[in-house]
């Protein structure tokens, strides 16, 4: 009887740590509870009936799988993916920094963190932590909702279609371009869409597409109007965009050609250097401070470059 009974705390204790999202291995919940691999197979055997027959009951589609690739057992989906209260606090406050939404838009987004991800009992707690920060909070002056569009477009680049668009250039009377969408970024305080131009009608400005071989960026709250076409264009998966590539290499959002950069930086500002500039490597140290080269895509590593003043010292 005391067996049966150990048995089944076991049983409970790995059901409640699945539903946490844990992935549990058989050697070490073996190790863990003082008993033969095959009674821990026996224990998963059973739970994945339990989460079967619960399935069929309430209509759930959530099953305990065997993670080759992590060699555990784990719960599809899991049942428990929300952020710890720390986590939660993180995540706000980076989002206040950013600045990216209307307060019409980051409000809502500030208030479901908190009522979904934080324990009741803490809820006051994390509203006061962030009350004085939300009350002074300053929109960004285009003054815009992004999140439904930026989504829509995200939905272009996912299925590969063409999209035209009316973009208001800040210097220049509005420009239409019919694009090829492949990928969003965010970069202080605004989100991007990166696209490669589409070949136009005339000779000239094909020549001039061809020439143009890296992406273009347009800010996604200057798109004045855009549709998604039911044409589709195809992307060979060797030749495919990489956001997280692009964006190391990417400064102030400045489109351009890639091109490598060379200079010496002195220790004050070595860390901000290489933290600003995801590509950048220290070559050597000598008197003059550490010599360090990067790669980036336009004039904007130029640009912030000249920002640090003496402390760097541009050599090619």
């Amino acid at each position: 009887m005391n067996e049966l009974r150990i048995a089944k705390d076991r049983l409970l204790r790995m059901c409640a740590r699945l539903t946490e999202g844990e992935v549990l291995y058989k050697d070490e919940e073996a190790a863990r509870y003082g008993c033969s691999l095959r009674s821990i197979q026996r224990d998963f055997d059973d739970l994945r009936a339990f989460f079967d027959d619960r399935n069929m009951e309430n209509g759930t589609k959530q099953k305990l799988i065997y993670d080759r690739m992590l060699k555990g057992y784990r719960l599809e989906p899991p049942v428990h993916m929300l952020l710890s209260d720390e986590e939660t606090f993180g995540v706000i406050k980076i989002l206040l920094e950013s600045r990216s939404l209307t307060k019409k838009e980051m409000k809502p987004i500030l208030k479901k963190l908190v009522d979904c991800c934080v324990p009741k009992e803490n809820q006051q707690k994390i509203a006061k932590l962030i009350a004085n920060e939300t009350y002074h909070y300053v929109e960004p002056h285009h003054n815009k909702a992004v999140l439904k569009t930026m989504w829509e477009l995200s939905k272009a680049v996912q299925e590969q279609r063409f999209v035209n668009i009316t973009y208001d250039n800040k210097y220049k009377e509005p420009i239409k371009r019919k694009i090829k969408p492949v990928g969003i970024l965010f970069s202080e305080y605004y989100f991007y869409l990166i696209a490669f131009i589409a070949e136009g009608e005339s000779e000239e400005f094909n020549k001039t597409i061809k020439d143009y071989a890296y992406p273009a960026i347009y800010r996604i709250d200057r798109i004045r109007r855009f549709t998604i076409s039911d044409e589709r264009f195809r992307v060979v998966y060797e030749n495919r965009f990489e956001e997280g590539e692009y964006r190391k290499r990417v400064q102030f959002m400045w489109p351009g050609k890639l091109q490598k950069v060379k200079f010496y930086v002195q220790e004050k500002s070595l860390e901000a250097v290489l933290d600003r500039l995801p590509t950048a490597k220290v070559i050597k140290q000598d008197a003059k401070g550490y010599l360090v080269t990067a790669e980036a895509f336009g004039e904007g590593i130029h640009m912030w470059l000249r920002s640090q003043g003496e402390w760097v010292e541009v050599i090619k």
